[in-house]
């Protein structure tokens, strides 16, 4: 009699739906690859990828190994009163390079974003589909203010943590919060 249910041992499943999904997102971009397309492509039902990631934002997270997830951050965000969320933003990203694994997977992908305009492309529109799209709408705030916001924090990183520019490079992650955040706060008050 035939055994059902999953087979015993190792499955190379999970490895298979991500290297869909990485040929998906390339061939088609965030916008064009589907649940459906990217299980189609590994040999699966869409239930499965379902299982192993959730929602397209999450196996796009895993497939191009983002270490910040815009989900929360996007939650991080509209979550407290509206005049604090230049400290939360400013708390949270100085705290993901805190985290060294964080860090050195923002440090690779912010090289693969330098090097490749395919990549840069995909993180486009996953930025501005996963947060830009859903705080602005959740706070009546235009994507050129979000974005501008973005470009404060990418630029702190940039300075900080890869240029290492002194003093931001050696000053604590309170003295970055009391400088930076009004600067952000601006974005989300005018």
């Amino acid at each position: 009699m035939a055994r059902t249910g999953r087979r015993p041992g190792q499955t190379q499943t999970r490895e298979d739906i991500l290297a869909a999904a990485r040929k998906q997102f390339g061939e088609r971009g965030y916008a064009g690859a589907t649940i459906r397309g990217i299980a189609a492509e590994a040999g699966v039902n869409p239930a499965l990828v379902h299982h192993f990631f959730g929602t397209k934002d999450q196996v796009f997270i895993a497939a191009l190994n983002i270490p910040i997830n815009p989900l929360a951050l996007a939650e991080t965000i509209l979550d407290g009163p509206r005049e604090e969320i230049g400290v939360r933003i400013v708390r949270l990203f100085v705290g993901f390079w805190n985290d060294p694994d964080i860090a050195q997977t923002f440090l690779a992908l912010v090289r693969s974003v330098a090097g490749s305009p395919q990549v840069a492309e995909l993180i486009r529109q996953f930025f501005e589909n996963a947060v830009l799209k859903v705080v602005g709408a959740e706070l009546g705030i235009p994507k050129l203010r979000l974005a501008g916001a973005a470009s404060q924090m990418m630029g702190l990183a940039m300075l900080r943590h890869i240029v290492g520019v002194e003093p931001l490079a050696s000053a604590t992650d309170e003295e970055m919060v009391e400088l930076v955040a009004p600067v952000i706060q601006h974005y989300f008050d005018a």
